[in-house]
């Protein structure tokens, strides 16, 4: 049995095999973070405090740096030697800020008998997720196969993404975050929909209610999509 634990936003605990990893740790209290720039309103984020959740764990990985995945107090709380899991283009960035462990992910790694494939994502549509920098999804494979996507919105890769890996479960980030200009960056209510027809699994749908740009909540993504789990901050959901 894998277990899959909503910290806040897009952070989460993973846990199989007797290993847990945290991924995309944003753990600053609310209005640490500026807001997103050219956003449709000015709230300093994140929007909810961090739950009280045990954050143990034996890895952590990260999907990319924009500061809602991986934030300053993350810098200063996690610790030096941690074995920290990235895409290639970041890594020397959190060399940098003093890890001394750092693995990028190039196609795979194994970590305690956990294979963690990189896998495509786009954030964003057109030129716009050009700007967005590289993001990347992954796949956990032990005793349970996870796909996390990542900041990606729906298209041809993900699909092909589950396909290859049939996946037990998967994790979208979700929330339609938006610019005033231009398309959502993240899944809104359709790419989710898009996801769930596609999966032969559970789909969990996260990235929501805790940062300023993002714009489709929970409660508006259970109404327009009824077969996605939608935790909330602190939950697990066992797979």
């Amino acid at each position: 049995m894998a277990t899959i634990q909503l910290v806040r936003h897009a952070t989460l605990l993973v846990s199989m095999d007797g290993t847990t990893i945290l991924v995309d740790p944003m753990l600053g209290a609310p209005g640490d973070i500026p807001p997103i720039p050219n956003s449709p309103n000015d709230r300093e984020n994140p929007l909810v405090p961090l739950p009280d959740v045990d954050l143990a764990h034996d890895a952590v990985l990260v999907s990319h740096r924009h500061r809602d995945h991986f934030d300053d107090a993350a810098t200063e709380r996690l610790d030096d030697d941690v074995p920290l899991l990235c895409q290639p283009e970041e890594a020397d960035a959190f060399r940098e800020d003093g890890f001394t462990d750092v693995r990028p992910v190039d196609e795979s790694v194994t970590f305690d008998g956990i294979e963690i494939t990189r896998t495509p994502a786009r954030h964003g549509h057109g030129g716009l997720a050009e700007q967005m920098g590289p993001a990347s999804g992954f796949v956990l494979d032990g005793d349970r196969t996870l796909y996390l996507a990542g900041d990606t919105v729906w298209y041809d890769p993900v699909a092909e993404t589950i396909d290859r890996h049939d996946p037990d479960a998967a994790v979208v980030n979700a929330g339609a975050a938006q610019f005033v200009e231009g398309d959502p960056i993240t899944m809104d209510a359709e790419d989710v929909t898009s996801t769930v027809e596609a999966a032969d699994c559970p789909v969990a749908a996260v990235h929501m209610d805790a940062i300023n740009h993002c714009l489709l909540t929970r409660e508006d993504l259970g109404d327009a999509v009824s077969e996605v789990l939608i935790p909330e901050d602190g939950e697990a959901l066992s797979v």
